[in-house]
């Protein structure tokens, strides 16, 4: 059986036809399109066609960063970062696809892991899983992605959830500063607004502002030039630069305690993976204490989180994988395999 699955987000958009067999999977053909160059899903999948329509697709799973919502007449899916509207129906009906599933990108991140080997992770900490235990997922990239994975018959239900747009929670004077100067700012203080590409430019900004240590004329250049987010975290890696050292140390922190806060929430106790673009870049930050500090500083519940599991996924291809997971299971209940 074939199937198409999609991993569609605010800066990229991943697609792959893969031939399913037995619950695995071997990838036929892969193209990866820039979201922001195209008005919509349609015309992306209109070109990937075009280099060879495959009629055998018996079924789709695109996982989209946005939330789905239940309509009258299917899935529907309003893009996060994107001017885009995507109709599980309209698909269907016009690439001809006998069956269609929109998914959240985090709920594909979820069905992910399952596919990934040991040699996908890194462990920030070791912890005493338990077996079957809830799980979560968390990433910063474009925006701020979370889900929760519970183990149902045999696989985990990946849940979709919008928590990176819950309100900040800051843990010491500083964060209580930056909240309200958030608010200032953008009239609401949540964690999307730090724990992303465009949130580490917002630290940057905010940290430049009170004082906390010279711009260097070598940095802001490379912030109007090109990428800031990755001008910043190259800056604080090479230890060039005191307030992109700041800026990054901050970002860590905060991120750390909201993977802590999302352990707890889920119950976490099968572990947590930090996925997303920006965590493979800053590895070497995650990895000397900060992160796992603030991710620990719980209270009364400090021991709890210090058992559970935390990795960082390193494959890219995460989300593709699962959808294309996904899109193997939906052809199989199809099939009544």
């Amino acid at each position: 059986m074939r199937v198409l699955a999609g991993d569609i987000g605010g800066t990229k958009t991943l697609l792959r036809i893969a031939e399913c067999d037995a619950g695995r999977w071997r990838s036929v053909r892969e193209q990866r399109f820039d979201s922001r160059a195209y008005d919509g899903l349609s015309p992306i999948l209109r070109e990937f066609f075009e280099t060879g329509r495959d009629d055998r697709i018996v079924a789709a799973c695109l996982g989209i960063a946005g939330p789905v919502k239940e309509t009258a007449t299917g899935r529907h899916v309003k893009v996060t970062n994107l001017p885009w509207e995507i109709h599980g129906h309209d698909l269907a009906r016009e690439f001809d696809f006998p069956g269609v599933r929109l998914i959240n990108d985090f709920q594909a991140v979820g069905y992910g892991i399952e596919a990934l080997d040991e040699k996908d992770f890194v462990v920030l900490q070791e912890g005493e899983p338990v077996l079957r235990g809830p799980r979560a997922v968390i990433g910063a990239g474009t925006g701020l992605g979370q889900g929760v994975l519970v183990w149902q018959n045999d696989h985990y239900e990946a849940i979709a959830t919008e928590g990176g747009h819950a309100d900040f929670g800051p843990t010491d004077e500083l964060q209580i500063e930056l909240t309200r100067y958030l608010l200032r700012n953008f009239g609401r203080a949540s964690y999307e607004l730090i724990l992303s590409g465009p949130g580490i430019l917002r630290l940057y900004e905010f940290l430049r502002a009170r004082g906390a240590a010279p711009e260097s004329e070598s940095v802001a250049v490379a912030i109007t030039s090109g990428d800031p987010a990755a001008a910043i975290t190259r800056a604080a890696l090479a230890q060039s630069d005191p307030l992109a050292g700041r800026t990054l140390d901050l970002f860590v922190r905060i991120y750390g305690a909201q993977t802590g806060n999302l352990a707890l929430t889920a119950g976490a106790t099968g572990g947590v993976y930090i996925a997303g673009g920006i965590a493979p870049k800053i590895l070497p930050r995650l990895r000397d204490g900060g992160f796992i500090a603030a991710f620990r500083n719980k209270g009364d519940m400090s021991a709890l989180v210090a058992a559970v599991p935390v990795r960082v996924v390193m494959n890219p291809g995460v989300g593709l994988a699962g959808a294309t997971l996904a899109a193997c299971r939906l052809a199989s209940a199809r099939s009544g395999a």
